[in-house]
């Protein structure tokens, strides 16, 4: 429809002026370069219509200049990564504990078989001279 190729095309219009700043900006070129970069991170309305990619620019970026971003970001990275050492040495150390625990484990296991196979053979004896015991019993009131 027509309303439909003129809504269009507004938008269009509105592209091509956005871009059309943002490389002034980039160049430097323009009204102030703060100005024109605090209006685009701005958001709002403009003929009615919302725009969902402008976002409201945080306090703690607001006024600083591309060097002074970049800065903050290598910043918070650097504190990322002394954050993830710093899990990576924990990891490190309760791998190097689990490992040390299946190995005690291992050599309690060891020690409970050994200890089973001298049970059984103890019990094995038991009976044996149980027999034997009960045999003897089973002659001595036999014989007398």
């Amino acid at each position: 429809t027509q309303l439909e190729g003129d809504r269009r095309q507004n938008l269009v219009d509105e592209l091509l002026t956005r871009h059309k700043q943002l490389e002034a900006s980039y160049r430097n070129e323009g009204p102030e370069p703060d100005m024109t970069r605090s209006s685009l991170m701005a958001g709002g309305v403009k003929r009615g219509i919302t725009n969902p990619w402008l976002l409201e620019e945080s306090e703690e970026t607001r006024g600083l200049g591309f060097d002074e971003l970049r800065q903050q970001q290598r910043r918070i990275i650097e504190e990322q990564d002394a954050g993830l050492d710093a899990l990576s040495s924990i990891i490190s150390r309760q791998k190097q504990m689990g490992q040390e625990i299946g190995n005690e484990l291992d050599e309690q296991n060891e020690i409970i078989d050994d200890l089973t196979n001298l049970v059984e053979n103890t019990d094995d004896r038991l009976r044996t001279q149980t027999r034997h015991v009960k045999m003897v019993d089973k002659k001595s009131t036999s014989c007398g």
